[in-house]
């Protein structure tokens, strides 16, 4: 080989490399997104089908999914909530300090010395508590739509249980900071986690079977809290509930994904304001456009959502889909840090076992069961708790009307019955309450009452009857147990929004009855 191959040879390798460095950034772009660009529908199905974190979503979507009115965004953002909170939980993870003696200097230096460290603190808890509200938000969507239904039953049970999971995530967070808040609601807590002495107390069967005394030492990690409770307590926050939370979260979003997406109501016709966040098929006749030819791969039988079911108004999930949930991403976002930015996640004094809190309570999403505890220990801590779940968890086998699934409200009459029941819970549990409050119950007119008959009977106990056989009378009323769970769901939504506030903004010391705190007695 002359020299003039070889210079030939080098000029070709440094050529080759120039080549290569002018176009790095595309080759990387390509080993990472291999199907390029999506501006052909082929291309579009495959950015969605062939992308890791995109592939649970269907590749096409129906218009009535992109709705704002349909869903109202409320099940993306309570997840984005939970990937914020997740985000910002992180980084406090690297400045908080699990132990009885540095737990509450290192959060005070979070918001006092590390750069961002409040605002961030306050995004996890806010965001954190929004998500409670949300999820709350849209399990009531789901159920006002009728989306348990149709092969969805069983991720309505697996809603329900993201939806305790966010309750006792947030509880095994505002216990961290280990200051007077955090201290006296984990003894509230650890209360109620020994509610059902009350009922063992009563039958004589403590000794034989104490799941009240289990359940608290379980819970402390002892039987008064202590440095081995707050280290539970924050093994629970960080590691157990979030990988049971991130199971049952992939759960839901797959049964979503393989019931065929988004209910809709059978009678669905796209409007003009539909083109405002998404464009319809264009379609000449039938199901099929006819500039396509298809081939027959399988035949499937079965009963799920997919299956026999048209595929009209359907439009790919790229962009549309995708911008619908970026846009609430962005909202989501900056709604809690602009709150957060303005609204300081509260901190009391260190935590004092010799100054109890008067009033000590519970966080404001369990005030609803503390109000009930101040009635019967048992039935507020446990009994109806547990009552209400198992309702809720019946609620799509119990109810399998199969008529205007996907449509708020179902009908007419759906409205008039939501509205019946809001009304009728909503004066009769006030006045409940108000009796309580002037008269008292049992005990105060007769001392001597046995105890069991003041678990059984208290106003929680006399009101959840109440829900069920007014649930009823709806279904004998009616002929339609859609109608019967429409009355027990709207009480059951009225109930604990009427307990929290009562709880919250009128119980003061010695848990006594208070117009307002300007009312409290000094001391």
């Amino acid at each position: 080989m002359n020299e003039v191959e070889v210079n030939e040879i080098e000029r070709s390798g440094l050529s080759k490399f120039t080549d290569n460095l002018k176009s790095l950034a595309a080759t990387v772009f390509g080993s990472v997104f291999r199907n390029g660009s999506p501006n052909s529908d082929k291309a579009r199905a495959s950015a969605i089908f062939n992308n890791f974190f995109l592939h649970i979503q269907g590749t096409k979507t129906h218009i009535n999914t992109l709705r704002p009115s349909y869903t109202l965004g409320l099940g993306l953002i309570s997840f984005f909530l939970l990937v914020i909170v997740v985000a910002s939980g992180i980084f406090l993870m690297v400045y908080y300090n699990p132990s009885v003696e540095n737990a509450y200097q290192s959060v005070k230096n979070i918001i006092y010395v590390v750069f961002g460290g409040n605002v961030t603190r306050n995004i996890h808890k806010w965001a954190g508590e929004g998500m409670i509200i949300f999820v709350l938000l849209h399990m009531a969507r789901v159920f006002f739509t009728g989306s348990y239904k149709s092969g969805r039953e069983f991720n309505w049970v697996v809603g329900v249980i993201l939806l305790i999971l966010v309750f006792v995530l947030n509880l095994t967070g505002y216990l961290l900071p280990w200051d007077q808040l955090s201290y006296w609601a984990l003894v509230i807590v650890s209360n109620i986690m020994q509610s059902p002495r009350e009922l063992t107390d009563s039958l004589g069967i403590t000794r034989f079977f104490d799941v009240g005394t289990f359940s608290r030492e379980f819970f402390l990690a002892g039987m008064v809290p202590g440095k081995e409770s707050l280290n539970r307590v924050y093994l629970f926050h960080v590691m157990v509930l979030p990988l049971i939370i991130s199971v049952f979260a992939g759960i839901h979003f797959w049964r979503i994904r393989k019931d065929g997406g988004m209910t809709k109501p059978d009678a669905f016709s796209p409007t003009v304001s539909d083109s405002g966040y998404a464009v319809p098929p264009a379609k000449t006749a039938g199901i099929f456009p006819t500039h396509k030819t298809y081939g027959l791969m399988e035949l499937a039988r079965g009963k799920t959502p997919s299956v026999d079911k048209d595929i009209e108004n359907m439009v790919f999930s790229w962009p549309n889909l995708l911008i619908a949930e970026l846009a609430v991403l962005m909202l989501t976002l900056a709604a809690v840090v602009v709150y957060s930015y303005y609204i300081n996640a509260p901190i009391r004094e260190f935590a004092n076992p010799l100054i109890p809190e008067n009033p000590a309570k519970a966080p404001w999403y369990f005030l609803g069961l503390q109000e009930l505890l101040s009635y019967s220990a048992f039935m507020g801590g446990a009994g109806l708790p547990m009552l209400t779940l198992f309702g809720l968890f019946l609620i799509p086998y119990l109810d399998r009307e199969q008529y205007n699934v996907g449509t708020w409200f179902t009908d007419r009459k759906g409205k008039l019955i939501a509205f019946e029941a809001f009304v009728i819970s909503t004066v009769l549990l006030i006045g409940i309450l108000v009796f309580a409050v002037n008269f008292g119950w049992l005990r105060s007119w007769f001392p001597e009452i046995p105890q069991l008959v003041i678990t059984l009977v208290n106003p929680g106990s006399i009101w959840v009857g109440f829900i069920i056989v007014w649930s009823l009378f709806v279904i004998r009323r009616t002929g339609s147990t859609r109608m019967g769970a429409m009355s027990l769901f709207v009480m059951f939504l009225v109930s604990y929004v009427i307990l929290t506030y009562f709880a919250t903004e009128m119980r003061g010391p010695n848990w006594g009855f208070f117009w307002s705190m300007s009312q409290w007695p000094i001391h």
